[in-house]
């Protein structure tokens, strides 16, 4: 309920805009660097850093560089890094088994990351889309994608993940009962303290065209992935996602994409006053680099302008590609 106010000239709601400390003091939304996740491509070789030309100011980085990324994300005060790997196509398969390689690039990356700067988390992607050469988050057998027989490769990755030393699992192929299958296997295995963050609610959305470049995954993808990822006309379909993601044991969720989906940021808050993320994906992130590249926006306010909309709309942190950005203009 709107509170009731005193008439003009008696409220003046100005005055509580008037100068920079009053405007800070009242502030009802609160950004900092501890809300920000940097996702981080890694490739082979080494001291490489290949930009990728739908992310602009974006590269895949050799594991050496990666290090040096997690070093520098540190300084800036930020907690924690997400890495997603480019793949070789010579190591992707119709079984996706590169995915549960102890050796693969991710898990070298965490153990080299965790070696150099171990008080800096680490969040890993479950889902088999870069290791596949479908292009799937699952196996396809015959055009259909495997819920249930995809559920075993995703343990096998999610426990080779916590082995080398990640803190969070961040399944986000949206495969029913991945949740539960990945918690037991954590807790029978004695990795009772790895976290979970559920892409519990994502979109079928066209935004991630630039992370498919960045992995590596564009060309590979046959069909798209409405049968498993959400329809964006939906609603109440997330919130029976994220209750069944909780009830399964997740300790976090995310929404994915992000701008687009901020109605859906706040209500998973409001109905269930858990940890929510979103990730502010590729897609969103080279719109607004196209902006600021032709001069139409301006870039420092817009990202914190942008970033400052899903902490108004519930978000506790934020997957975003402007993370070191945001983190030094937070000083």
């Amino acid at each position: 309920m709107t509170p009731l106010a005193a008439p003009f000239p008696h409220c003046r709601p100005r005055r509580l805009r008037r100068t920079a400390w009053i405007r800070d003091m009242v502030a009802e939304t609160r950004l900092s660097v501890s809300d920000l996740i940097w996702p981080l491509f890694v490739r082979e070789g080494e001291g490489m850093e290949e930009p990728v030309a739908s992310l602009p100011g974006v590269s895949r980085l050799s594991v050496d560089r990666a290090v040096e990324a997690a070093q520098r994300a540190a300084d800036l005060g930020i907690p924690c890094l997400a890495l997603f790997p480019y793949t070789d196509a010579a190591d992707k398969n119709p079984e996706a088994t590169e995915a549960w390689n102890p050796e693969n690039l991710v898990n070298r990356a965490t153990r080299a990351i965790k070696a150099a700067v171990p008080g800096i988390g680490v969040l890993l992607d479950v889902a088999l889309d870069p290791y596949n050469s479908d292009g799937h988050d699952g196996i396809v057998r015959d055009g259909t994608i495997l819920n249930d027989e995809t559920l075993i490769a995703l343990e096998k990755m999610a426990l080779c993940q916590a082995e080398a030393g990640c803190d969070i699992l961040g399944p986000s192929d949206m495969m029913d009962g991945r949740i539960g299958v990945i918690r037991s296997a954590l807790e029978a295995h004695d990795f009772p303290d790895t976290l979970i963050m559920s892409y519990a609610a994502k979109y079928a959305s066209v935004f991630y065209g630039p992370f498919r470049d960045a992995v590596g995954a564009t060309g590979a993808l046959k069909g798209d992935k409405k049968t498993y990822q959400m329809d964006p006309a939906n609603s109440a379909e997330a919130m029976r996602e994220v209750a069944i993601d909780l009830a399964e044991g997740a300790d976090m969720v995310m929404v994915k994409p992000g701008l687009p989906y901020l109605d859906i940021c706040g209500r998973v808050k409001r109905e269930f006053d858990v940890p929510v993320f979103a990730y502010q994906v590729s897609g969103e992130y080279a719109m607004l680099e196209a902006a600021f590249g032709h001069g139409w926006l301006e870039r420092e306010r817009t990202v914190l302008e942008t970033l400052g909309a899903f902490k108004r709309a519930g978000c506790d942190g934020i997957l975003t590609y402007h993370a070191p950005l945001a983190a030094e203009l937070f000083g």
